[in-house]
């Protein structure tokens, strides 16, 4: 299972490096990291989505606590949540095909950022399915590149889980 790590950090130099050698040393796999500054001046937030059971995760918070520059570590995979992605895809895009690319953009609330002969630059922001449904949608008109950030969340004050909601949905 994929758990999403939220660590408050100190900001200075070589935090980052401390926590990817943590990683490394005990063989774990980081499939996307985030870093930015939190809410408070001198606090940076890292996110990251990290393959493990609970055993795995329990152990990995109990070693990131160890260092130095670390202030608090949230497990936050069944916490509602807000999560966000940034994608940037280069489309080919031919004449015959560039008014359906452009729909399907239209569709899943994206922008055109780049528009040349033969590809279109294409910008799309949402949640982690968001990115794999348009991917899914414009392969068949050739990806030439991908470039993705890592996921970012902030747990839900309201408590809402919108998940739960579209599982209701879903149902009815």
């Amino acid at each position: 299972m994929k758990h999403t790590l939220s660590v408050l950090v100190e900001d200075e130099a070589g935090v980052l490096t401390r926590i990817a050698g943590l990683f490394a040393r005990r063989g774990f796999n980081i499939e996307s990291l985030a870093v930015g500054p939190a809410e408070q001046l001198g606090i940076s937030r890292i996110t990251m989505v990290v393959p493990g059971d609970d055993a795995v995760i329990e152990q990995l918070t109990k070693q990131l606590y160890k260092l130095i520059n670390v202030l608090k570590v949230q497990d936050i995979t069944t916490t509602p949540c807000v999560e966000r992605e940034l994608m940037l895809l280069k489309v080919n895009a031919t004449a015959s095909t560039r008014s359906e690319i452009l729909e399907l953009v239209q569709i899943f609330r994206a922008k055109v950022v780049d528009v040349a002969d033969e590809s279109l630059t294409i910008e799309v922001s949402g949640d982690p399915g968001k990115m794999v449904a348009i991917v899914q949608m414009l392969n068949k008109f050739g990806i030439r590149e991908i470039a993705r950030t890592g996921k970012i969340a902030l747990v839900r004050e309201s408590g809402v889980n919108t998940e739960y909601l579209k599982s209701l949905e879903a149902r009815v």
